[in-house]
């Protein structure tokens, strides 16, 4: 006998045949219909599938404890939870990514697919839902408004946690450069123009500070997203969520994940506001700004290899051109540097997401995560490419940049205090017309003697005190 093709699933607006051998249902075809936007499926977000099935788990063992779901059916939920965190079944969440209802079609995949896992568990085919249904088993005490925003949340903390390794990645290969660059003299800059003596140690240094501070940052910004609003149900009421079910879903929720979960004080607040959203988006655009400001440098600096700066190589990765032979890009900052411009778009749709929100929920969080999960994972990758293919194969030109401090007019500038600002505006201006060096400008006219000049010309006194790199 031929298995079944389809099986038939009813939904408030009629009959739909469904795939016999999927796992999701009705709600979640005519999601796909309906949104044919990004064609990116929630299942390309792992973090989230993950976070959607401990949700699930965590209601369903609360239900049970409180006694208003059958053991049998407590087991199977859970079960099939397990397995969906596991690995399993994740190409069965198949709704766009961005999609109209709040999230809704998000939580009736999850539901189905669990529930059709949990029949097959109890010895039942997909689709019997007489005997564990996705809306009144396994979504039983709650409401997209609670769930959706909780598993954003959880996702988010573990999509950072990896963000974070790859900065401290990022931030330990600059400054390594920072300290085998240590003793490496040349010209510091402001305006593109020259400013006075640091060594390339202390220039890579900045850059791993930076990236320090951003984590830092980011650290900060992610404890804010353990509040969440599971319990709340539609508006924050907790309206079908019986007595102590908020608490015994958080406490199962942060065991299941093993992170420190609180429930928001205020509910109604909670299940509108997505402020959280909008500060973890800040910081992020905060890191694309610095980490696309230091590849601009790294640009700038390997600029050449003849007719620009030439300060520095970055290591060649591939062929540049199809017309100029032997020509090398900086591929790997230029596409850090479009990951940053893409996170900064990505935060301008956050704001706007968060500001559109109406009453008691905010409609538009659907595209809050894709947005965030855009911005870390793909800053996450481009913290790591840096490192891996450019940063730690940089070498330095020791001769250009020492060539360029004793050739520079920005060297009067550590002699002002010892030959005054008039004389040595004198020998800056006359350095600059004749091409003659400062320090042999100095010694002509006898303003200083050369064993005293040699003395303050010597790189750990042109950097300054700070000759050790700040890492």
């Amino acid at each position: 006998m031929t298995a079944a093709i389809t099986r038939s699933e009813h939904d408030l607006l009629g009959d739909r045949d469904i795939p016999a051998d999927a796992y999701w249902g009705v709600h979640t075809l005519r999601a796909t219909e309906n949104f044919p936007i990004t064609g990116t499926p929630i299942s390309a977000y792992p973090h989230l599938i993950d976070a959607l099935a401990a949700v699930k788990e965590a209601a369903a063992l609360a239900n049970e404890e409180l006694g208003l779901l059958a053991p049998e059916k407590a087991r199977a939920i859970v079960a099939a939870c397990r397995e969906i965190r596991a690995g399993k079944l994740h190409d069965q969440f198949v709704v766009d990514v961005i999609q109209g209802g709040a999230g809704t079609s998000t939580n009736m995949n999850a539901n189905e697919v669990v529930a059709n896992r949990a029949l097959e568990l109890l010895g039942r085919a997909k689709g019997e839902y007489a005997y564990l249904h996705p809306n009144e088993d396994v979504n039983l005490g709650q409401s997209t408004n609670d769930v959706y925003p909780t598993a954003v949340k959880v996702a988010t903390v573990f999509a950072v946690r990896g963000l974070l390794k790859a900065m401290a990645v990022l931030q330990d290969s600059f400054a390594r450069k920072a300290v085998e660059f240590r003793d490496v003299l040349k010209m510091g800059r402001t305006q593109l123009q020259d400013a006075v003596p640091m060594t390339l140690g202390q220039e890579f240094s900045a850059f791993a500070v930076m990236i320090e501070e951003d984590r830092s940052r980011l650290a900060e910004a992610v404890e804010l997203i353990h509040e969440i609003n599971l319990g709340a149900t539609a508006i924050g009421t907790g309206l079908n969520a019986p007595a102590g079910y908020a608490e015994a879903a958080r406490r199962h929720l942060s065991a299941i994940t093993g992170l420190p979960l609180v429930t928001a004080a205020n509910l109604v607040e909670a299940t509108q506001d997505c402020g959280a959203f909008v500060q973890m988006s800040g910081v992020l655009k905060r890191i694309a700004v610095k980490l696309s400001k230091s590849c601009n440098d790294l640009r700038l600096l390997s600029s050449g290899p003849r007719a620009g700066l030439g300060e520095i190589n970055l290591p060649p990765v591939q062929a540049g051109s199809s017309i100029m032979p032997g020509k090398v890009n900086p591929v790997i900052p230029e596409v850090v540097n479009q990951v940053a411009f893409e996170v900064i778009g990505n935060d301008v749709a956050i704001t706007m997401a968060a500001e559109a929100g109406q009453l008691q929920l905010n409609a538009f969080e659907p595209i809050i995560l894709h947005s965030l999960s855009e911005s870390v994972t793909h800053l996450q990758s481009a913290c790591l490419t840096l490192a891996e293919r450019c940063v730690s194969g940089i070498t330095a030109n020791t001769e250009r940049l020492r060539a360029t401090v004793e050739n520079s007019i920005g060297l009067v500038t550590a002699l002002n205090p010892h030959i005054g600002y008039t004389a040595a505006t004198d020998i800056a201006k006359e350095a600059l017309v004749t091409g003659r060096g400062v320090a042999e400008l100095v010694l002509e006219k006898g303003l200083l003697p050369a064993e005293r000049l040699t003395d303050l010309l010597r790189p750990e006194v042109l950097a300054g005190s700070a000759t050790e790199p700040v890492i």
